[in-house]
């Protein structure tokens, strides 16, 4: 079975963000700062994702809306 390696990925980021939770809520006080990196990376993935999504959106849309006044 092939799976495709773009929807692997998308688990990424969430797994991240849940293995820091997990990590900040069972390790002792001195190692829950090595969780907050993962965590923060896991967040950042996810907005760098839904900007760049709404960038690509609104190039298609003016490009629709050109193509659109040349008729």
């Amino acid at each position: 079975m092939i799976v495709n390696k773009k929807f692997m990925l998308s688990f990424v980021a969430p797994l991240m963000i849940f293995i820091s939770a997990v990590g900040l809520i069972f390790r002792s006080d001195n190692k829950k700062i090595f969780y907050l990196p993962i965590g923060l990376m896991g967040i950042t993935i996810i907005l760098e994702k839904n900007v760049r999504r709404r960038l690509e959106r609104k190039t298609i849309l003016k490009k629709i809306k050109s193509y659109q006044k040349v008729k």
